[in-house]
């Protein structure tokens, strides 16, 4: 079952699914932040090489361009609640970003997953609830928008509880994942990669896929695709914008990026302007 609403930018759903498996749940990246609220079911999640289990009415955050899975454990039903959006949503009520911070303020995979008591889950369920009923365009999305505020709210005020987010990775596998997002944009190779690590090709294939839910270069083709999305979207040339997120060839960049994001790289291309007359 999805019941699933979109506008202005906005995603929201809620999904059931009976009888999960888990090779149709693949790691995936959005170009938007994500609140996710876990209602039932046998799963982990993992970001950005942290694995998360989750327990009944458990909220995880995502940012944008934070790669994340969920980890189908056992196939029983699987009931959650997602809504997406823009990190421009809040700008023009918040132009400090406060109610961001929680995303934006921390390192990739880390603090993602908030719980009762340090946020009032009851609460969270009501509100997407309310948000994912039936109603009349205008009175849903006007519910939708003040009841993400509220969540956004809710969330900044829980990880402002927590203090400065401190994080020493405690395994090759957040080591590996760290190292690659560092030098996401330069001449990588598995083989390459693994022997910093000092691992063969193979065990840093394996070890990455347990942590991220990838294969490290189809992790690593969709960072750069989205962030080449992203540098198009705000004015760069395809072909600057493919070369400065590690494609050397634009070509291949280009069937790339049309088979992940369904469009040519040029429907974002800014137009020319003529020179003006001095």
């Amino acid at each position: 079952m999805l019941n699933e609403y979109t506008f202005d930018n906005i995603y929201i759903r809620h999904a059931i699914d009976d009888a999960p498996n888990d090779k149709y749940y693949t790691m995936h990246i959005h170009e938007q932040c994500e609140i996710y609220f876990f209602l039932s079911g046998n799963i982990e999640y993992l970001v950005e090489g942290s694995k998360y289990p989750l327990a009944e009415n458990s909220l995880m955050i995502m940012r944008p361009a934070e790669a994340h899975k969920a980890k189908i454990l056992e196939s029983t039903r699987y009931e959650r609640y997602a809504i997406n959006f823009p990190l421009s949503f809040v700008h023009n009520i918040d132009p400090k970003g406060h109610l961001i911070k929680a995303f934006t303020d921390r390192p990739l995979g880390v603090h993602n997953l908030f719980c009762a008591p340090e946020i009032d889950t009851h609460l969270v369920q009501k509100l997407f609830a309310e948000m994912s009923r039936e109603d009349e365009p205008y009175n849903k999305q006007l519910t939708i928008k003040t009841h993400l505020l509220l969540l956004l709210d809710m969330i900044y005020q829980s990880f402002i509880q927590r203090g400065t987010v401190k994080h020493n990775p405690q395994n090759v596998a957040e080591r590996i994942v760290i190292y690659v997002n560092n030098h996401l944009f330069e001449d990588i190779s598995v083989p390459l990669l693994a022997k910093h690590f000092f691992l063969s090709p193979s065990q840093f294939s394996r070890i990455f896929h347990q942590a991220t839910g990838a294969a490290p270069w189809e992790y690593i083709t969709k960072k750069r695709l989205t962030a080449a999305k992203e540098k198009i979207q705000n004015g760069s040339l395809a072909q600057d914008a493919a070369e400065t997120c590690g494609f050397k060839d634009y070509s291949s960049f280009y069937r790339a990026y049309t088979k992940h994001f369904g469009c040519a790289p040029t429907e974002y291309q800014p137009q020319s302007t003529p020179p003006s007359k001095k």
